[in-house]
């Protein structure tokens, strides 16, 4: 047992693949959190009735075989799919003409989290857009299992860290989302939950200038991509909440 593994509660977060993989050592009930935007993604696209499944990256042979495999597309940067009308990690690609289509979706950290935690008996995506939806489907797990519940907000990579720094950069963005999420949990909180959940009831009045004016806010932005910044920042507008199932995502049922 770790000192830092916030043992003694039943809600708590993690940052990071680390942090999923202390979670599915831990065989929690994981929430994966990454708002701009896998989870923003996987929650839309799972709305309209399409199929997502996560794959690590990168983006090489081995997943193009494996979406061949699938007759699934391979999602691609947003800009490529912008040029070519494709779905990429960008949740306003995806509509109502997506139903029953099959997509594979490998981003670097979203993804990364979830194939490292994909052993917990309940994996499930959470962000802005299903904050409530997703704790009710967490405490009711909860209930029946008796396992705590481990948030995990996925952060950015910092490009071209050196050997010897780490490379993961907190995102503030996935932090909101996290305690957006917490502030619906039931059970103990640890001490980092409930800072957590405080900062998201800090920011709520303004949410939408806080995500807009953070630095991953920004790099969409000045990327040509405001519309999922302002799309993923909505708060509590969709019901879908995913569960990892059979290598895929479903929505959870009651």
């Amino acid at each position: 047992m770790s000192v830092f593994d916030q043992s003694s509660f039943q809600c708590r977060i993690e940052w990071g693949r680390r942090g999923a993989r202390e979670a599915a050592k831990r065989g929690d009930i994981t929430i994966i959190v990454d708002v701009l935007s896998f989870s923003s993604t996987v929650v839309t696209a799972l709305h309209v009735r399409a199929e997502i499944f996560p794959y690590p990256p990168p983006v090489n042979e081995k997943v193009k075989a494996y979406a061949h495999q699938l007759g699934a597309e391979l999602m691609l940067s947003r800009a490529e799919a912008a040029k070519m009308g494709k779905h990429s990690l960008s949740p306003v690609t995806f509509s109502d003409a997506d139903q029953g289509k099959r997509f594979v979706l490998c981003s670097l950290n979203g993804a990364s989290c979830v194939w490292i935690a994909s052993k917990v008996s309940a994996l499930f995506i959470g962000c802005l857009l299903n904050a409530s939806a997703v704790a009710e489907a967490a405490n009711l797990i909860q209930k029946q299992t008796g396992a705590n519940i481990t948030v995990i907000p996925c952060g950015e990579h910092w490009e071209d860290p050196k050997e010897d720094e780490n490379g993961l950069r907190p995102a503030i963005e996935d932090y909101l989302g996290a305690g957006a999420i917490i502030e619906n949990l039931q059970g103990s909180k640890s001490v980092e939950a409930q800072l957590c959940m405080g900062a998201f009831q800090y920011a709520k009045s303004n949410l939408n200038k806080f995500i807009w004016d953070c630095g991953s806010g920004r790099e969409l932005r000045e990327r040509g991509f405001a519309e999922d910044v302002i799309y993923s920042t909505a708060v509590d507008v969709l019901q879908v909440v995913p569960i990892l199932q059979n290598d895929r995502f479903v929505n959870f049922v009651k």
